[in-house]
């Protein structure tokens, strides 16, 4: 007896290594063959298994049924439970998708005040801190405003939002002073492109007089700020034909608003609400592109308590051209489950095309009084990257036009061959690298450098890009398969630069295979805009995976299905590698998957 107890015991200790059935663990398995791993060496399989927070097994059915024969002799033995789930045939499982890019920030200067810019119309993020109030505002035609109201009514939608949702809230319809906050508007999509003033919230008198900030501000506003400037460094005050500021403030010159702060109670809401909704569109990661050291301790408590409930890889950023890395956390695998890593800065160098506030070598085809703003100097961004480079942190730089871009590949190159560095080690990365020059798309790809783009900013746009830039310029513009040819490990993380773009991470997919807006169109027709640009399902999706885990050193623990890795994973209910384009933008999340347990859904 004991030696046939020695015997069941080894067996046992043999069979919990290989058997994915012992142990309490289950299986999720595709009669059609649709799940897809991003691992090279078994790019598609019927089944997959899942040991605790890991991946155990992934391979044939048959070879599943096999092991669950094994497995009922050692449940018998030594207990255990079995579970197996088919998904439907249509349906597939993907690694857990990461939104490269996304901004967490709880500040109208920067994105995330807006996160649902890009949801229907009538969903709204509203905010009371410190006797503010948040809304939404809607920014695209194509997306929001077409389920809204007729185009040239466009502006005055955003008015009557303002109105409407002063109206909903009594404290704030008895109380002028109570700040409101919102944004999301996009004026190049406008029937009129040009900014709108302070003059167009005075004619109404229910918003004279209030303090009123959608990405812009009140004339109210502008009493409370007093005094401005002439001249910004970096940014630019937009005035009237006779001096006065409108209530535009560009790039550096945001700085100037002021930013009521938000209560713990409030970050928490609001936090929360931004996990739960990017759950729901399956992704199990995101990489938050500039979080302040305020906003760093929270998470840091939120950790701590368990209560993150997907892996956040976040960037360090204080804008200043002083060095602030002593200021910032680093932190890997931090809290009660290992899901927060600070290790990773934010640095800005210029603004956005549509505002012209891209930095561009030459001046703008539309506009060539200007070439656009560059936030530092050459000088001072280069003793910055240099001293974040020593002090071992990966620097993450925001580059748009050609210039700056170019700038940062020269910082870049220098530092590389003067310390003789292992980019591998280091992974420096360009977030957007939008607009470059054919030369520098090049040097990219030879220096190693991550690229980390977002392709719904080709598709958002391509109506007005080319304009701006010109036949010969726009080559070199959202070239994305260019620099993913170029990279010497064939890397290229995607993302979707929430809430700048939508939340959906199956909206980039759909703009990185097909190059075309959401009702199918393009300039150049629907074939898609600069097709040659667009990348295979299969080079999207592991831009979505893999790559992204690569660019957050995560490779080994995230971005494919593989024994061993962590069980971070989605079920879609229909195929976006094979339906047509459009069929991607209408797909569903069945559910969403982090260590191995349902986060949203069910399976």
């Amino acid at each position: 007896m004991f030696f046939i107890g020695t015997i069941l015991a080894l067996f046992g200790i043999w069979a919990s290594d290989r058997n994915p059935f012992y142990n309490n663990e289950y299986s999720i398995c595709s009669k059609s063959g649709n799940i897809y791993t991003v691992d090279e060496t078994k790019p598609q399989v019927e089944c997959i298994s899942i040991r605790g927070s890991r991946i155990s097994y992934t391979g044939s059915l048959q070879e599943l049924q096999a092991l669950q024969l094994q497995s009922w002799m050692m449940m018998r033995v030594f207990g255990g439970s079995r579970v197996v789930s088919y998904v439907d045939s249509d349906a597939i499982v993907v690694p857990g998708l990461s939104g490269v890019s996304f901004v967490l920030q709880f500040s109208h200067h920067n994105h995330t005040i807006c996160y649902r810019c890009s949801r229907t119309c009538n969903e709204q993020w509203l905010r009371n801190a410190a006797g503010a109030r948040h809304l939404q505002i809607p920014r695209r035609y194509l997306t929001i405003a077409s389920l809204c109201a007729p185009l040239q009514w466009y502006f005055q939608e955003v008015l009557d939002r303002v109105k409407a949702y002063i109206h909903s809230h009594p404290d704030i319809y008895h109380n002028s002073s109570r700040w409101i906050e919102g944004g999301g508007w996009d004026q190049t999509k406008w029937p009129e492109t040009r900014f709108p003033n302070t003059t167009d919230f005075d004619t109404d008198p229910l918003l004279k007089g209030r303090p009123i900030a959608l990405q812009r501000v009140s004339n109210r506003v502008l009493e409370i700020m007093g005094d401005l400037p002439e001249n910004v460094e970096g940014g630019s005050i937009i005035r009237d034909s006779r001096g006065n500021p409108t209530g535009v403030f560009l790039d550096n010159a945001m700085s100037l608003i002021p930013n009521p702060e938000w209560t713990d109670k409030q970050m928490a809401t609001f936090f929360e609400t931004t996990m739960n909704v990017a759950l729901s569109y399956g992704l199990t990661s995101i990489h938050d592109a500039g979080s302040s050291p305020n906003i760093i301790r929270f998470m840091q408590r939120y950790a701590e308590a368990g209560n993150i409930p997907m892996r956040l890889y976040v960037m360090g950023h204080i804008s200043s051209d002083e060095y602030w890395g002593s200021q910032i956390s680093r932190l890997v695998n931090y809290g009660k489950h290992g899901r927060l890593t600070i290790r990773s800065v934010k640095l800005v160098t210029d603004g956005a095309l549509g505002s012209w506030g891209a930095a561009l070598l030459e001046p703008y085809s539309d506009k060539p009084d200007t070439t656009g703003i560059m936030r530092s100097t050459p000088r001072a961004l280069s003793d910055l990257v240099n001293q974040f480079w020593k002090d071992g942190w990966q620097v993450n730089i925001h580059c748009i036009g050609d210039r700056v871009n170019h700038v940062v590949l020269d910082i870049f190159q220098d530092l590389i061959e003067a310390s003789n560095a292992n980019v591998t080690e280091w992974r420096p990365r360009i977030e957007h690298a939008q607009i470059m020059t054919q030369k520098d798309l090049e040097r990219a790809g030879k220096l190693g450098i991550i690229t980390s783009v977002q392709p719904t900013h080709a598709t958002s746009d391509m109506w007005y890009a080319e304009t701006r830039l010109g036949f010969n310029r726009i080559k070199g513009a959202y070239a994305y398969r260019t620099l993913l040819d170029g990279s010497p490990k064939y890397i290229l993380p995607l993302g979707s630069d929430f809430p700048v773009e939508s939340v959906n991470p199956l909206l980039g997919f759909y703009a990185a295979v097909s190059r075309l807006s959401v009702d199918g169109t393009s300039p150049h027709g629907d074939g898609g805009w600069y097709a040659s640009e667009a990348l295979t399902r299969a080079q999207a999706l592991k831009g979505m995976t893999l790559d992204a885990a690569y660019a957050s050193f995560t490779e080994h623990e995230l971005g494919s299905l593989t024994p061993g890795k962590k069980a971070d994973f989605v079920v879609l209910d229909r195929n976006i590698m094979q339906v047509p384009f459009q069929e991607i933008l209408e797909t569903k999340v069945v559910a969403t998957v982090v260590d191995g347990k349902v986060a949203y859904g069910a399976l």
